[in-house]
């Protein structure tokens, strides 16, 4: 995963993101290789839900946003 850049990337939540500075897990796939990191958004998010990268804090800790179900073909998921 280094030198990638995970903002813009699609990934979906394997642990409910609870909200607030109480993280969950999402799994994102970068060149065909699963990786899982904590993920934080403002508002709690379910598992299974699609999630957008919106910051990368290092260590592998993200900020997340939801996203929409429907498929977007020129995103990496």
């Amino acid at each position: 995963m280094a030198g990638q850049s995970l903002v813009g990337k699609v990934g979906s939540v394997v642990k409910a993101i609870r909200g607030g500075q109480l993280p969950g897990e999402v799994r994102l796939v970068i060149q065909g290789i699963p990786h899982y990191l904590l993920a934080y958004c403002g508002e709690p998010v379910a598992s299974g839900a699609d999630v957008l990268v919106i910051h990368n804090r290092g260590s592998r800790q993200v900020d997340v946003e939801p996203w929409p179900q429907e498929h977007h073909p020129d995103v990496e998921r």
